[in-house]
């Protein structure tokens, strides 16, 4: 199981950072870098890749939305360059509250675009000359005498550099039965959100089936990457309070993430059997009441879906998580200070084997 850490939305980058050449040593595989309505992650990739010299570095993750597919691929290829080939395009369909909200961007045909990007991508990393017409893409873009909208001198073009590598690992998030499916069947690896293992087979065991039954084995297996709040101690209240610590967050997703009746974390949760807390959670936060709605996230959600505890019980959800299919586990460590932070990478690292 390889150990990774994802970077904070805000604040704090440069400190992280710092601390990154320790984490590393400590045995630290892969750090991952969202992007949200936050700075891009793109530049802070790359000032980590000047930084660090075994890690690899992951998007986690880009919104399909908001680049061109061919931009993409020219930020992956780029990417992997300046790394020596330690990039993971990490892609994802965000939510219409991102999307439209901050870009203005519609948010339309998720699944379809986002096999249509990975197809693209991977042309322009074999420099291939860009031809492709999708139902979503159509590259070049035709004239308008062809129906188009475009001047009609576009030419198939080919990427000037040779990348690093001819095929970039991508990383799929989804949570949705036939986003999940599409990811097993295309990616190098699927990303799940509030990962529960107990759970995981019953809520997306059979798209990850139908999804490998049509994936290319040249793709290898699929690699799992679960996320999870990281703390380990055997003081009880410690544990209460940090545990109590990421309700909000919790909460947020869950009821705050998307329009009453559009919120594909909310279907999550109901997914996972937790329809009427859902509902609450919804009710209370939409309301304006968001510590009412973080009282309201189900315990068992929010201590299946960490690893905060003792460290026999932290070895024991590891062997749970093992078992459910998890081959990368993206730790965020909960302390307060770098040398603790580091140790924790230190001690998961050990207990994961």
């Amino acid at each position: 199981m390889r150990i990774g850490m994802s970077l904070s939305y805000s604040g704090g980058f440069a400190e992280t950072v710092a601390e990154l050449a320790d984490h590393e040593k400590a045995g630290l595989d892969i750090v991952f870098v969202p992007e949200a309505y936050s700075f891009d992650a793109v530049s802070q990739l790359g000032f980590i890749a000047a930084r660090t010299e075994r890690l690899e570095i992951a998007s986690g993750i880009l919104p399909i939305y908001t680049r061109t597919p061919a931009l993409t691929a020219m930020t992956a290829a780029g990417l992997d360059y300046v790394s020596d080939g330690r990039f993971t395009l990490g892609i994802g369909a965000s939510g219409p509250r991102v999307i439209e909200g901050f870009h203005g961007v519609p948010y339309t045909a998720p699944l379809g675009r986002t096999r249509e990007l990975v197809e693209i991508c991977r042309m322009v990393w074999r420099r291939e000359p860009l031809e492709y017409q999708g139902r979503h893409y159509r590259i070049p873009l035709p004239g308008t005498t062809r129906s188009g909208t475009g001047s009609g001198s576009g030419k198939p073009l080919k990427l000037i550099n040779h990348p690093v590598r001819g095929r970039i690992p991508i990383v799929i998030a989804a949570i949705g039965p036939q986003n999940v499916a599409m990811a097993a069947e295309i990616a190098e690896g699927w990303q799940p959100i509030f990962y529960l293992p107990e759970r995981a087979a019953e809520v997306w065991g059979a798209s990850l089936a139908a999804g490998r039954a049509r994936r290319d084995p040249a793709l290898g297996d699929l690699d799992v990457v679960a996320g999870a709040p990281l703390a380990i101690t055997d003081d009880g209240h410690a544990v209460a309070g940090l545990l109590d610590a990421i309700r909000p967050m919790l909460a947020l997703y869950i009821g705050g993430m998307g329009a009453r009746g559009r919120n594909f974390y909310h279907d999550l949760a109901c997914r996972y059997g937790f329809e009427a807390q859902a509902e609450v959670i919804a009710d209370r936060y939409l309301a304006g009441d968001k510590n009412a709605a973080a009282a309201a996230v189900p315990d068992e959600l929010v201590r299946r879906s960490s690893l905060i505890g003792a460290a026999g019980y932290v070895r024991e959800r590891l062997a749970v998580l093992r078992a459910s299919g998890v081959t990368t586990l993206s730790v965020t460590p909960m302390a307060g200070s770098a040398a603790t932070r580091v140790r924790l990478i230190e001690r998961i690292r050990d207990l994961a084997g």
